[in-house]
């Protein structure tokens, strides 16, 4: 078979590889670029599922790539929301503590967004009352007024429009097969394309695919499982994202009010720990590998208790128990009919990476590579947000 050439090609079609092709496309017009999409469209995994919350980068410290990231990318997504007509609520977002034991922590979101120059202040009950009235906390709030949602769907179809009429091949139900020569890469319809460059952006396989290139040695990727409920009752109860105070020492949010961009209300998400990577719904996507590797590394997990796992996944399965689920929301807010919340949303994964040699979950983006191939490891939330300047930064760096 004949070997197509191509100066970059991108595995994956998510946000992070919409990006990358988008910022390729700007900086090297002339070039062509390839991207390989196992699915039949673009953002049919975690870009497509996730929030559509714009974070505005004061969860993370200021030293790490999140942090820049999401406060950039916040920047430069609304830009593109307004440059293209998308959808965009310009909601903000509050951060409400529950008792005195979590404005300790409340105050180093706030020391941490300062550092890193992101809009944040710490306001009092009566100011929480004028911003969001049903929202309730304990002394002390921390307000984001520059926190959006958006319809991520809507902007992944809108990059890919964008993409493909700039010259940009998607091979659409071609995926990743395996290399097949220096520099070749086979596809799974049996095309061998040589390529200058390499980038692996394919979220819940790219440790798989690292690996073949002599990558993600240290590094496995860990499935959680995230779903929203949704409100139907009316009017909305809440106008602004209401959010608990995290645990810092892992990378989950914790359970919290999101005002989609159309104004509904969805409390969540759950961060239950997947069987195998595609774990959407009963058996679809089933793999009895995928699943045997998943079970070894939860079970050390749960016996080594790393991180507090074994607190965490019984957390998280009681989740699916619908009125523990909407009882936590219930601390967050003065008043909300329970009953309301009775849609589950579509579910979602989050390709989490594990560091295999400390057993602790990756909290910042992770990236290997060499002079051929980039490899794209934990790009997370809030990796929508920060997917533009990630792009950037990525193809910038001397190796590209």
């Amino acid at each position: 078979m004949k070997t197509e050439k191509t100066d970059y090609l991108i595995i994956g079609a998510g946000i992070i590889g919409l990006a990358l092709a988008r910022r390729l496309r700007e900086k090297e017009p002339g070039k062509r670029i390839i991207i390989l999409e196992k699915e039949p469209d673009a953002a049919l995994h975690g870009s497509g599922r996730n929030s559509g919350v714009l974070h505005a980068g004061f969860y993370y410290t200021s030293n790490s790539l999140k942090a820049r990231f999401t406060r950039d990318g916040n920047i430069a997504l609304k830009k593109y929301c307004r440059d293209n007509g998308l959808a965009m609520n310009e909601c903000g977002k509050v951060v409400v503590a529950c008792d005195e034991t979590e404005l300790q922590a409340l105050y180093e979101l706030e020391k941490r967004g300062l550092a890193n120059g992101v809009d944040v202040r710490m306001i009092d009950e009566s100011e929480l009352a004028q911003i969001e009235p049903n929202a309730r906390t304990f002394k002390k709030a921390l307000y984001s007024p520059t926190t959006a949602t958006v319809d991520p769907a809507e902007i992944c179809a809108s990059l890919k429009n964008r993409l493909l009429s700039s010259g940009v091949e998607i091979l659409f139900g071609e995926g990743y097969r395996g290399i097949a020569g220096e520099n070749i890469i086979k596809t799974a319809k049996g095309r061998l394309i040589r390529a200058g460059r390499l980038i692996n952006a394919a979220g819940l396989y790219a440790d798989r695919i690292a690996r073949d290139f002599g990558f993600s040695k240290n590094y496995v990727i860990i499935p959680f499982k995230g779903i929203y409920l949704k409100y139907s009752g009316v009017p909305a109860p809440l106008k602004v994202n209401v959010y608990p105070v995290p645990n810092l020492k892992n990378p989950f949010l914790g359970v919290h009010y999101t005002v989609t961009v159309d104004g509904h209300v969805k409390l969540g998400p759950t961060a239950i720990p997947a069987f195998w990577r595609e774990n959407y719904d009963g058996f679809d996507n089933f793999s009895p590998g995928e699943m045997a590797q998943v079970a070894a590394w939860e079970s050390l997990l749960f016996l080594t208790n790393s991180f507090g796992f074994r607190s965490l996944a019984w957390e998280e399965m009681r989740k699916y128990y619908k009125p523990f689920f909407v009882g936590l929301g219930l601390k967050l807010v003065n008043k909300i009919d329970a009953a309301g919340f009775n849609e589950w949303s579509r579910p979602g994964i989050r390709a989490q990476l594990l560091n295999t040699k400390t057993l602790e979950l990756v909290q910042d983006f992770v990236v290997e590579g060499d002079k051929f191939s980039t490899h794209i490891l934990n790009a997370v939330s809030p990796a929508f947000t920060g997917s533009f300047p990630f792009a950037k930064w990525i193809t910038d760096k001397e190796t590209l």
